[in-house]
Formats: C-alpha cells, structure tokens, sequence
C-alpha cells in the first residue's frame, strides 16, 4: 500500500515538474497521451482485475464522456468546461450504472457479448443522429477551458498537462479508495471465488455494480478529457482501437494492480511513438513485442517485477 502511494504520487509530482519545465510541444503531446491512456487503463483494470470481468465495450463509457463535453459546450448549450467535464463523467456512470446492472448478472462470454453490443449501439447512434452528433463528420470547435487561455504560460499542450495530471491525480485517488476499501475487497473475493464468497454475505450485484459505476466515471473523465484536448469528436471515440490500446495497457502494465495502468501507459505510448517510423510494419512489430510479453510475463510488467523481487529476497535471506 505505501509503495504504490508513494509512486503514484511520484508520478504525479513528475508530470508536473515536466510539464512545467519541458517546452518541446512534442515532448507535451507524449506527456498528455501517457496522462490520458493511464486515466483511461485505471478505468479498466477496475473492471479486469479486480471484479474479473473483460468488458469489450468498455470503451463505450469513454465515448460518451467525449461526446457529453463536445454537446454541453457547444454555442446552442454553452456550459463553462468546469461543468461540463464532471457532467460527462457523471452521465457515463449512469450509463455504467444501468448496463451494470443487466451486464453483470451474465458470465463469461455473455458479459462480453452484451458490453460490446452496447458500444456498438452507441457508435451507430453517433453515426446517424445527425441532428445531435453531426453524423460521420463529428463535433469540432469544442472550446478549450477558460481558465487555460486565461493564463498565457498555460495556453497550449502544457495546460493540458496540468489539467491532466488533476485528473489523474483524482483517478489514483479514487481507485486506491475503491480497491483499499471494503467493496473494493468484496470485489477481489467475487472475482476469486464467488460461491464463497455469497456464503459469507458478500452480494455478488451489489459490489460488482459499485466498482462498475466507478470504472465508468473514470471512462467518461477520460473522454471528457481526449474531447477537449483535440478539440474534435465523431463516431470512431466507440471504435476498436481504444479498446484495444486499454487492454494492451492492462495486460502489459499488469492487472490488478494500481500501478500497473501507469507503467503500461509510459511503455505503449513510448512504443507508439517510436515504431511510427516503421509505418506499415508498426502494428506488427507492436503486436509481437506485446505477445512477447503476455507469453514471458503473463501477470504484465509489475508481475515480473514481484517474482524478480521475491527471487532477490530469497537468495538474501539464504545467503
């Protein structure tokens, strides 16, 4: 527990000491996209490590946040961003709240079926209700935060590393209190064993849907923030893709764990980057380094790290 405090934190601390002190915007753009992918990761890894479901349409939630921010600020609303972020994430964990409560009363294959559906349905949605998501073309001109065009050091990509280092400085807070808490390890005993778990009073809904609603909030916040960072939103926010880079994000970084969502975002991202030289050969060779990774160190980075530390300890204690 203190050790992932502390990291978190350092993270934290970090990315604001680059962000004030970096002033390469490429350098800020790479800063923003680690910040958003571990917001979004954490989101995730509450769902896959701690309640032992795989929601394929958790994406669905992060759509939502990003068009709930792109129609709240638009001229015919004109809601502040002050409102209209928590607004996003509230509104996706009210979604997360009524699909939770249908999706996990299924297992297996089923969950996963009806979670993807659901994205689905929203991504069509975008697509043809034209008259409130401008269709295939997307929202542009969502206005950037007042207060970040107020200030001129803040304009630009460092202000968006500021306002994303809030927000995941909220993310780290509210899934260490959701995993440390007693619904976060009401969670852990469902997602081990559920039958022993209900013979010991734990009601499988009740605690699943609280860590579901929560996953969704940080989805939608997610969202909220990739919308008002590229000032755009269109139907592809509920495409594949970002589903994939948040499991790629999990698995590498290690699920169920709180520090796993981070160093899986820093590695993708820097992948990312980097093999964008290779253009055509760079989802290859993307995917082979992760199957790389998933074969020789299953439980991700952090579980690698926990068998080497555990090693180390047993020979300093044998020598």
């Amino acid at each position: 527990m203190k050790l992932e405090r502390n990291v978190m934190t350092g993270f934290v601390l970090l990315a604001l000491l680059l962000g004030a002190l970096v002033r390469s915007d490429y350098l800020l753009h790479i800063l923003v996209l680690v910040l958003l992918y571990t917001v979004l990761a954490s989101s995730l890894n509450l769902i896959v490590g701690y309640v032992g479901e795989f929601p394929l349409g958790h994406v669905a939630f992060f759509g939502l946040g990003a068009y709930a921010v792109a129609i709240l600020s638009s001229p015919a609303v004109g809601w502040p961003l002050l409102w209209t972020i928590p607004s996003a994430a509230l509104l996706s964990a009210a979604a997360g709240w009524l699909i939770g409560r249908v999706t996990l009363r299924l297992n297996g294959p089923f969950f996963v079926i009806v979670t993807l559906a659901f994205a689905e349905v929203l991504r069509l949605l975008a697509n043809n209700w034209i008259a409130l998501t401008n269709g295939p073309m997307g929202i542009s001109g969502i206005p950037q935060p007042a207060l970040l065009q107020a200030i001129p050091w803040l304009e630009g990509k460092r202000g968006f590393v500021f306002l994303g280092v809030v927000l995941a400085a909220l993310t780290f807070f509210i899934a260490y209190r959701v995993v440390y808490s007693s619904a976060g390890r009401a969670a852990v005993t469902l997602r081990e064993n559920n039958y022993v778990a209900q013979s010991i009073g734990i009601e499988p809904l009740r605690y699943s849907s609280f860590v579901f609603v929560v996953a969704a909030f940080l989805a939608g916040l997610a969202g909220a923030y990739y919308a008002t960072y590229i000032s755009f939103v269109g139907p592809e926010v509920f495409g594949f893709p970002f589903t994939a880079s948040m499991i790629i994000i999990v698995l590498l970084g290690g699920k169920g764990t709180l520090l796993g969502p981070i160093l899986g975002a820093i590695v993708v991202t820097l992948l990312e980057e980097y093999l964008r030289e290779f253009k055509e050969l760079r989802l290859s060779l993307f995917g082979l380094i992760v199957m790389a990774v998933v074969i020789f160190a299953p439980d991700g980075i952090m579980g690698f790290a926990r068998q080497r530390f555990a090693i180390f300890n047993r020979k300093l204690s044998h020598a």
